[in-house]
Order: C-alpha cells, then sequence, then structure tokens
C-alpha cells in the first residue's frame, strides 16, 4: 500500500514539474515574448554599439595626440576649433622656400611644357 502511494505520489510531482516546464517554454514562445527578447537583444547591441563606437573615438584622439607629439605638432589655444599648427621654424621655412620659388620662376622664362 505504502509502495502504490510512493509511486502514485512521485507520478503526480513529476507531472507537476513536468506541466510547469511545458508551461513555461510556452510562454516564451508567444509572439509577444518574442518581441520583447528581440527587443532587449537590439537594445543590447546598439548599446554595444556605442561603447564600440567611443572606445574608437578614444583611440583615435590618443593616436592623434601620439602623432601630434611625434611629429611636433602642438595645440594653439588662440586658433578656433584648436586647429593644429605647425611649429614656426617649420612655417617660416615653408614661407621661405616659397619665396625663392616664386623668384626663380619670375626669374627666367616659364615653360608649361616642362611640368609634365
Amino acid at each position: 500500500m505504502f509502495r502504490r502511494a510512493f509511486w502514485f505520489t512521485a507520478g503526480a510531482a513529476a507531472g507537476v514539474w513536468a506541466t510547469t516546464k511545458v508551461n513555461r517554454q510556452l510562454k516564451k514562445l508567444t509572439p509577444e515574448s518574442l518581441a520583447a527578447q528581440a527587443a532587449d537583444k537590439a537594445v543590447e547591441a546598439g548599446h554595444r554599439l556605442k561603447d564600440f563606437a567611443l572606445d574608437v573615438k578614444a583611440g583615435m584622439s590618443q593616436r592623434e595626440h601620439e602623432l601630434n607629439d611625434a611629429l611636433g605638432l602642438h595645440q594653439d589655444p588662440d586658433r578656433p576649433d584648436n586647429v593644429t599648427a605647425l611649429p614656426g621654424p617649420r612655417r617660416l621655412r615653408a614661407l621661405q622656400n616659397d619665396k625663392t620659388t616664386h623668384e626663380i620662376r619670375s626669374a627666367g622664362s616659364y615653360n608649361r611644357n616642362e611640368d609634365h
């Protein structure tokens, strides 16, 4: 008698457990639940993409700073939007080279065909 009662109770418990598991899975597969899961995944993907973009932007600015230091370019706070400027000696050298080029060209006759 106890044996039958034990197995009856064990069977009933297994049936209740299986029924609740199946009902949970069925609720997960309803259209509303699937839409909510898809929206959650989309929001999560958006956050990951935003974090990636911020990491790329931070890396770009760090690399730009490293390159500016390596090339000797410094930020000039007087210029609008912090546009980078060439240091003084290089700028003067560039202006001097430009003047000498114009003087050489104006001194002699200029032939356009020599450029090709």
